[in-house]
């Protein structure tokens, strides 16, 4: 999304599945995602989501450990004798575009504590980011920013504030819909 502010992401690569994580996700993640994906793909999720964090802010939600890259996008951890790590990763929402767009997303959005990031705290992204930078929760809602990403945003404050249920926006034939996951 050009000149818009959004989370870092992408897809699941089919090696996502196979990452060389410390931890696994978490049993409350594995519930949630587990009511509509299977245990493998939850496992594919979670990995997706720490390699695009690392791939496009240089952040390294990891903990201290060797591994054997498989792939390039793992070669960061390796180097700093870190090893990928699911088990601080929890839910905050999902959001599936409507039928009909020619470019459609299932997407899982997660949250770690900055306790899980080792190294700088420092945003050293691939570049694919055009403007990388921290963002107050409650001065991001005065960005560019679409509409999906202000939905994540409200579920990151109740999250934040406490027990909240993972729920899911998604557009239907009778309009804009949001259910608990």
């Amino acid at each position: 999304m050009p000149r818009k502010y959004v989370f870092p992401g992408g897809r699941v690569d089919p090696t996502d599945g196979y990452a060389p994580l410390a931890g696994e996700p978490a049993p409350g993640v594995l519930d949630v995602m587990g009511r509509a994906l299977p245990p493998r793909r939850v496992r594919a999720a979670a990995a997706a989501a720490i390699r695009e964090t690392a791939e496009e802010t240089g952040l390294l939600i990891a903990r201290p450990g060797e591994i054997a890259p498989a792939r390039d996008e793992w070669r960061p951890f390796a180097e700093a004798g870190l090893a990928p790590d699911a088990a601080p990763l929890e839910v905050v929402a999902r959001a599936i575009t409507p039928t009909g767009r020619p470019r459609r997303y299932d997407t899982w959005f997660f949250r770690a504590d900055c306790e899980a990031v080792h190294g700088e705290m420092a945003l050293n992204g691939s570049g694919e980011l055009e403007d990388l930078r921290w963002v107050a929760l409650d001065e991001a809602h005065g960005l560019d920013i679409p509409i999906i990403t202000r939905f994540v945003l409200a579920e990151l404050d109740a999250h934040l504030k406490g027990p909240a249920p993972v729920r899911c926006a998604r557009v239907t034939r009778r309009g804009p819909e949001v259910k608990e996951v």
